[in-house]
């Protein structure tokens, strides 16, 4: 396992400062554990519906290494704000790299001073370990 973690974390690291991912923050963290360890995982099409399938396993606290942080966040979509979330990959010291405007890192709870284009802030959620984002169940 830390072998996938240190891979994803490397490659989100090569990412920071781009704009590629603004926007795209579950694209961004899927990208980096799949595209780094050569693997494909299916989670949810949004930050908030991955969160949900892994609620079974969402912890609070500061996120573990490797861990998938995420939040509750009222996004721009073609009629009203919708609550696709934000999510980010936590670094185990308390920072998350994740893609806002840009590739960036940040404190986890910090996260929640950021605005989006809706006016909303994100409410920390919790995180998940790597292990249950590998660990693939059926939806329900």
């Amino acid at each position: 396992m830390e072998k996938l973690t240190e891979n994803m974390i490397r490659w989100a690291k090569s990412k920071l400062g781009s704009t590629e991912y603004a926007g795209w923050c579950l694209a961004f963290i899927e990208d980096a554990l799949e595209i780094s360890n050569h693997i494909e995982i299916f989670g949810g099409d949004s930050a908030k519906e991955s969160c949900e399938l892994y609620k079974d396993a969402l912890r609070g606290g500061v996120p573990e290494r490797g861990a998938f942080v995420f939040y509750d966040c009222l996004c721009p979509s073609e009629n009203d704000p919708v609550n696709w979330g934000h999510c980010g990959i936590s670094f185990g010291d308390g920072r998350v790299i994740h893609a806002w405007d840009m590739v960036r890192v940040d404190d986890y709870l910090a996260i929640e001073k950021l605005t989006a284009l809706t006016g909303d802030h994100p409410k920390y959620l919790g995180w998940v370990a790597l292990e249950r984002v590998l660990n693939q169940k059926p939806r329900e």
